[in-house]
């Protein structure tokens, strides 16, 4: 079974698109363990995004992963850890994480996601 990382951009993503994240990623990958970097919980408690309260409770639903890292450095951190997948529509992450190898589930025109496994 694959383990996906979300990032705070994901756990955004079913609130802000109306979108089922569990049914998504299953499409793509089957069976997955979904895991929410542990630094991430205060950065959604803090945000004034107006669905932050609901990611929050989303990603509370997800096993929580310590990191000694904060924000998208604790996301490549547990991604590179544990061997994952990083679910993430945010171009700044993704881009870093080509970079050091760590494949990608992002979503494309606002309807599907796209699994960019890297060489």
């Amino acid at each position: 079974m694959q383990t996906v990382v979300l990032d705070t951009n994901s756990l955004l993503m079913p609130f802000e698109l109306g979108l089922n994240l569990d049914l998504m990623v299953s499409d793509v990958l089957g069976q997955a363990h979904m895991v929410v970097p542990e630094p991430l919980l205060g950065e959604l408690a803090r945000s004034k995004n107006k669905y932050a309260k609901v990611a929050l409770k989303l990603a509370n639903k997800y096993e929580i992963v310590p990191a000694e890292k904060r924000g998208d450095d604790s996301v490549i951190e547990v991604a590179l850890r544990l061997n994952a997948i990083v679910l993430t529509n945010d171009r700044e992450l993704r881009s870093r994480l080509r970079k050091v190898g760590v494949p990608l589930l992002f979503l494309r025109s606002g309807t599907h996601l796209i699994l960019e496994e890297l060489k």
